[in-house]
């Protein structure tokens, strides 16, 4: 069932959920279960790489669009520019549901195939003095931000090695890929840049074996790690179910048509009795089969709900920015409160990095916004205002569920 199709009564629904009618503490902001059928431990860095990713691809997205919807039906229909800006599209939600349903290793690949083809639509905008320059300028952005990439599979490596896992292929492939990407960053400084090009190809076509490489070994993580990943998918769906059911309460009550969403809630209902049933009798690789292979309605379900809440989140932030000054002092306020809050957690022997990580994320975010909104920008402060809203609730959430 597309997303698309639940999206109107999503955003309906959500302005019924604020405040007491749906909790927004039910929700597992953290998304600490990672990718259901690869993510194994909770690394904060992975999430912010993957949420760094997001929130330049959105920004990329933005972009591309000013430049390219109004010139859109001018354009033929096998335009280099239609089809790279159509498969960014498709990426581009491929990612974000990625992401919205913990698979941070995904999404990570995906907004970077996305990137890929939004700058490629873009590029093609320009004359050729200009195409080449955003050539070069592509490639080089391109191969520098595959070192967040690298940090992941180096990573991966030092965990499967600690499981006692041979990443000997994984690694040679890592030592190569990463040795071709700097070659093409040489061809660049030189001023080479026939040579740039072939060995962007060439470094290219090493990734794709590393990913293939790296893929093969994070499964075999999972199964090492099934019974964690699997206990945290009945965490994350439990308060996911809560979240739907509440939605269709409140939707049946006003009368409107959730007949979407309890089919959703229905089919990932199934599916979360089944594996909690193999999990019950500690059957755990066999729970991780059942998942992986409903990997879709997983997706689409935590991205429903996720939906939701980002609406009710997003209304949330519209009721306080109408006195920009106390929500100032409120946020200010709270991140006090919740840094003596995770200073406690801290001494009494409670892991508060992940927390911390995303305090100091709402804390910027926060600064930014207020830089924009004294700069006369408000419709970017508000984008910075509720991503640091959005940590607040998650951190938030982290020192309620362990005081």
């Amino acid at each position: 069932m597309p997303m698309k199709g639940i999206k109107g009564l999503a955003l309906v629904l959500a302005t019924l959920l604020v405040g007491s009618l749906i909790p927004l503490g039910l929700a597992e902001g953290n998304n600490t279960t990672g990718s259901y059928t690869g993510a194994l431990d909770n690394s904060t860095r992975e999430i912010m790489i993957a949420g760094q990713l997001i929130d330049q691809l959105q920004r990329l997205s933005k972009l591309a669009e000013d430049r390219i919807e109004p010139i859109k039906d001018k354009l033929p229909e096998n335009s280099t520019i239609l089809t790279n800006y159509q498969l960014a599209e498709e990426y581009t939600d491929k990612a974000v549901n990625e992401y919205e349903a913990g698979d941070y290793y995904g999404s990570i690949l995906d907004s970077l195939t996305a990137m890929h083809h939004y700058k490629a639509a873009l590029s093609a905008l320009e004359g050729a003095k200009e195409r080449a320059h955003n050539w070069r300028e592509r490639i080089r952005l391109e191969v520098e931000r595959t070192n967040e990439y690298f940090r992941f599979v180096e990573r991966t490596i030092r965990l499967a090695e600690n499981q006692g896992i041979d990443v000997s292929n994984l690694t040679r492939l890592y030592n190569e890929t990463r040795d071709a990407y700097k070659t093409v960053l040489d061809d660049l400084k030189a001023g080479d840049y026939e040579k740039a090009k072939a060995d962007y190809e060439a470094a290219k076509e090493k990734k794709d074996l590393l990913d293939e490489e790296l893929r093969r070994v994070r499964e075999e993580l999972a199964y090492a790690n099934a019974d964690k990943i699997v206990r945290d998918f009945l965490i994350k769906g439990e308060k996911g179910m809560e979240i739907a059911q509440k939605a269709i309460e409140v939707g049946e009550e006003n009368g409107y048509n959730v007949t979407e969403l309890r089919e959703r809630l229905d089919a990932f209902t199934a599916l979360y009795d089944q594996v909690k049933t193999l999990a019950d009798e500690g059957r755990w690789e066999e729970a991780l089969r059942v998942m992986e292979g409903n990997r879709e309605t997983i997706i689409e379900f935590h991205g429903a709900v996720e939906f939701v809440l980002r609406k009710a989140r997003e209304r949330e932030l519209n009721e306080k920015l109408k006195d920009a000054r106390a929500f100032l002092r409120e946020m200010n306020d709270r991140i006090q409160r919740d840094s003596k809050a995770l200073e406690e957690l801290k001494r009494e022997g409670v892991d508060t990095t992940r927390a911390e990580v995303q305090l100091r994320v709402a804390v910027q975010e926060l600064r930014t916004g207020v830089g924009l909104l004294r700069a006369g920008k408000p419709l970017q402060a508000r984008e910075h205002f509720a991503v640091s809203l959005e940590m607040l609730h998650r951190v938030e959430e982290f020192i309620l569920a362990h005081s």
